[in-house]
C-alpha cells in the first residue's frame, strides 16, 4: 500500500522560507521512472502544479509562478521528497500536496498516489 505523508507546512512572513517534506512508503523510490510532484490548492481555486522530479532528480520541472524561488529535490535512501520554498509570497498560500507515479511524471493532475496535504500560509 502506497502512502505519502507531507510535513513542514506552517505560517511564515512574506520573503521567508519553508521546506516541505513528503515521506513515502510502499514505493520503490529508486525506480528510474518514478515521477514525483508537488501541487497546491488555494481556497476557492483549482489544484495546480508546482514542481516535478523524474529520473531520480535528473529532470525537474517548475511552474512559472515558482521558478527561481522553489526547488524540488529528493533523498532516495530516506524515500523522502522535499520542496524548498524561498522568497515566499502571500499568493503562495495554499494546501500543498505531494504526488507520485511509478512510471510517469509532469504537470498532470492524474498522479495515482497523493498525500493528505500540508497548509502553508504566507502573511504580508
Amino acid at each position: 500500500q502506497v502512502q505519502l505523508v507531507e510535513s513542514g507546512g506552517g505560517l511564515v512572513q512574506a520573503g521567508g522560507s519553508l521546506r516541505l517534506s513528503c515521506a513515502a512508503s510502499g514505493l520503490t523510490f529508486s525506480t528510474y521512472t518514478l515521477g514525483l510532484g508537488w501541487f497546491r490548492q488555494a481556497p476557492g481555486k483549482e489544484r495546480e502544479f508546482v514542481a516535478a522530479s523524474w529520473k531520480r532528480g535528473d529532470s525537474t520541472l517548475y511552474s512559472d509562478s515558482v521558478k527561481g524561488r522553489f526547488s524540488i529535490f529528493r533523498d532516495d535512501p530516506k524515500k523522502t521528497m522535499y520542496l524548498q520554498m524561498n522568497l515566499l509570497k502571500p499568493e503562495d498560500t495554499a494546501v500543498y500536496y505531494c504526488a507520485a507515479d511509478p512510471s510517469r511524471w509532469g504537470a498532470r493532475l492524474d498522479y495515482p498516489y497523493w498525500g493528505q496535504g500540508t497548509q502553508v500560509t504566507v502573511s504580508s
